[in-house]
């Protein structure tokens, strides 16, 4: 064990001595690039493909500024100063995403004992950069295109489209039984991207339509 000063060391025995207590068994060179590795090996069961790279590609700054850090000695300061660079090129919702990916990567290593606290779940993710402008259509666009597609036999999946804001692979899945027009609701039950199956087996959106249709 080493440290700058005495105090420091007598700081990490401590602290290796309650994570042995604990039952945790730190590995000394066990690093966060090795969590980050083996939670998206082994954490990601049943997600997509196109998941699957969505995290790689979000963990990428993690791994350029604390990919070498031992897992053991990773702080809390450490996480909150990389969000806080990652700040200027990142969006909030993607900081958001990279912090928690992060956490659960050190959730996958706590399961496994190789470390004792969860330093990420101690920190909120900053602000980040301004997003780009909407591509939303205005109201406008809207009626233009209800018009344009008026004489289509797709007229009424855009209409749902554009009115309730439901995305593409629930409307092409949407049956009959799940469109209460006394009601003037519509129940959505899939919503997985990659299979359009149920996330779990009652779950479901009821949306109102339009008073309108």
């Amino acid at each position: 064990m080493t440290g700058r000063t005495k105090t420091e060391v007598k700081a990490k025995l401590r602290d290796l001595r309650r994570d042995l207590d604990k039952g945790v068994r730190p590995s000394a060179t066990y690093t966060v690039g090795n969590a980050l590795d083996d939670w998206l090996a082994g954490g990601l069961n049943g997600r997509s493909d196109r998941t699957r790279d969505l995290y790689r590609d979000t963990v990428k700054p993690l791994r350029e500024r604390l990919g070498e850090v031992k897992l053991r000695e990773l702080t809390a300061g450490d996480v909150q100063e990389t969000l806080d660079a990652l700040a200027g090129r990142l969006s909030t919702r993607s900081l958001q995403i990279t912090r928690l990916c992060l956490e659960r990567a050190i959730r996958h290593a706590e399961v496994r004992d190789l470390v004792g606290r969860n330093v990420a779940a101690l920190v909120k993710a900053p602000a980040g950069r301004a997003g780009r402008p909407s591509k939303s259509l205005i109201p406008e666009q809207a009626q233009e295109l209800l018009r344009a597609a008026g004489g289509s036999r797709l007229y009424a999946y855009v209409v749902l489209l554009v009115t309730t804001g439901l995305r593409t692979e629930e409307l092409r899945a949407l049956g009959w039984n799940e469109v209460n027009l006394d009601a003037g609701t519509v129940a959505v039950y899939r919503a997985v991207r990659a299979t359009a199956d149920t996330k779990t087996p009652k779950s479901r959106r009821v949306l109102s339509l339009p008073h309108w249709l």
